[in-house]
């Protein structure tokens, strides 16, 4: 019964993570932009705008000017979650890819820096008076959901080691839609518990940045405003509708 609710669980988070996120990109794809509102300085070509978002996805370029240390913290938290994410992708791979096995003792140290990101980002939130005014209950919740997927993650590997054959199993039998038995280790549920309830509420919270960076105005439009007029879709339908 454990191994099919939590398999159950995983079936629903996966639809609801790939879904959610499908309909959000949808949305925001078809959402007009209504003026022509580039940050200065903006790039006046399409490469230059790939340059710009891709200097904001890797880099972090914009907090990099505002705040150096909520960009350090930031940055050292994303780039060591995504270690930490791609050296999980060994649990779901048979056999594992070369470049995941590479990355397996950097990944593992990763998670220390993942940690430290993580409470320092938390820790502002508290102790500057501007945060404190704007942080919701959500943000907190955000924030500690990941740190209770982290530090139950150091528990499985420094404290009560887990049977990662039987994870493995489990896992890929997810996959291939053949159950496995899942071990029923307390840390373990915890674990796989708190990361299937973030896959489901992730296209419902402020995650949402993650692909919303891709679909601001401010950061994904040309620098064309002279040379080139910006009408909106709906100004075109009215357009067609006056016959002009």
């Amino acid at each position: 019964m454990l191994t099919i609710l939590y398999a159950s669980l995983f079936y629903l988070a996966t639809a609801t993570l790939i879904g959610g996120l499908a309909w959000r990109i949808y949305d925001y794809a078809r959402t007009p932009a209504p003026l022509k509102i580039p940050v200065m300085p903006a790039p006046l070509t399409k490469k230059g705008v790939a340059f710009r978002l891709t200097k904001e996805v890797v880099f972090f370029a914009s907090l990099f000017k505002s705040n150096k240390w909520i960009w350090l913290f930031g940055w050292v938290f994303h780039v060591a979650m995504a270690l930490v994410v791609l050296r999980h992708l060994r649990y779901v791979t048979d056999p594992v890819w070369t470049v995941i096995s590479i990355i397996q003792p950097i990944g593992m140290y990763a998670g220390f820096a993942m940690l430290g990101g993580l409470l320092a980002l938390w820790a502002r939130r508290f102790l500057l008076e501007r945060m404190r005014y704007i942080s919701s209950p959500s943000d907190h919740l955000m924030l500690a959901m990941l740190v209770a997927i982290t530090v139950s993650g150091f528990l499985m590997q420094y404290v009560e080691r887990v049977d990662i054959i039987a994870v493995k199993a489990f896992m890929l039998g997810l996959m291939q839609f053949t159950l496995q038995p899942l071990p029923e280790d307390p840390i373990l549920l915890i674990h796989l518990g708190l990361v299937a309830t973030l896959m489901i509420i992730f296209p419902f919270s402020k995650l949402l940045h993650a692909p919303g960076v891709f679909f601001a105005p401010s950061r994904n439009q040309v620098d064309d405003a002279r040379e080139k007029r910006h009408v909106g879709p709906w100004t075109k339908d009215l357009d067609a509708k006056r016959g002009r």
